[in-house]
């Protein structure tokens, strides 16, 4: 894997610009399209878009880089021991590349007027201060890195549906915390749009920069830590282990790999050919 980094590292650093692009831009698009104010409506539209380049991206690049398109996933999955950490400063210094390139297209493709709105930077709303700014990046972020861990990271999870789930995550934190903060909850989607802006004149809040740091790296880190105590299985399946496979989940009082019938419907009939006395269905393996 070590000789494969600088493959990893344009995929994360590509990830990254297109998030910019279609997220960021779709901030631009509808500023443009409501005379220089987001609506609660054109907020929707704004989600569905990063919605969609997330899991578009997850599905292109996540067997390649693991898609984390984020510093505070990035770090957080190091903190579990999940990533190594001689790579995260490669894999933060990508995705700030990329990012700032997504900046640089959204003003190639919508010419300097898009520096004028902000390269759809993200910035605390009227009334929000820099702790309840910071709060609100921590929850969303924490929303994130939980479906992140639950449909990406946790084998147990089903296949297939990471991408749009964890997509869906993104949309759900902007749609609450969008008003206030922007909802970054990554620090490379706002570092992208502060650069290329400053870069063409524009005005924009370095001051508030430290918010959409600190909220994402301490949510992300706050749904490891959770997730591994609560959700986590007490004896974690192998990698190679197909994936979707049960866990054994701690504090279950089920016997190991066993599940009750009464759990499955039809489970009358099951109990029938396996014969009345049976209380346990145990699956065939898979192999």
């Amino acid at each position: 894997m070590v000789g494969d980094l600088p493959r990893r590292l344009v995929a994360e650093a590509i990830g990254t610009m297109l998030l910019v692009i279609f997220g960021a831009g779709a901030v631009v698009a509808a500023l443009l399209m409501g005379g220089g104010e987001i609506s609660y409506a054109a907020l929707g539209f704004i989600s569905l878009s990063f919605a969609v380049v997330v899991a578009l991206v997850i599905y292109a690049f996540g067997t390649t880089s693991g898609a984390h398109i984020n510093p505070a996933v990035t770090l957080a999955l190091a903190a579990g021991r999940r990533f190594p950490w001689a790579e995260v400063a490669p894999y933060i210094a990508a995705q700030l590349i990329g990012a700032f390139a997504g900046g640089l297209l959204i003003v190639g493709g919508f010419g300097r007027r898009a520096a004028e709105l902000g390269t759809g930077l993200t910035a605390l709303g009227e009334g929000v201060s820099y702790g309840q700014g910071i709060l609100l990046e921590v929850m969303g972020t924490f929303l994130l890195m939980l479906t992140i861990m639950a449909m990406a990271v946790d084998r147990r999870a089903p296949s297939g549906w990471a991408g749009w789930i964890i997509g869906m995550a993104v949309a759900c934190e902007i749609f609450v915390i969008g008003p206030m903060t922007g909802g970054a909850v990554n620090p490379a989607r706002t570092f992208g749009p502060y650069l290329t802006t400053t870069v063409f004149g524009g005005d924009t809040p370095w001051a508030q920069f430290g918010v959409y740091i600190i909220g994402p790296v301490v949510g992300a880190l706050l749904a490891v830590l959770v997730y591994d105590q609560v959700a986590r299985p007490v004896r974690e399946l192998p990698e190679e282990a197909e994936q979707g496979t049960a866990g054994e989940i701690s504090g279950s009082r089920e016997p190991a790999g066993e599940v009750p019938l009464a759990r499955y419907p039809g489970h009358d009939q099951l109990r029938e050919r396996l014969g009345r006395g049976s209380r346990w269905w145990r699956p065939r393996q898979r192999r």
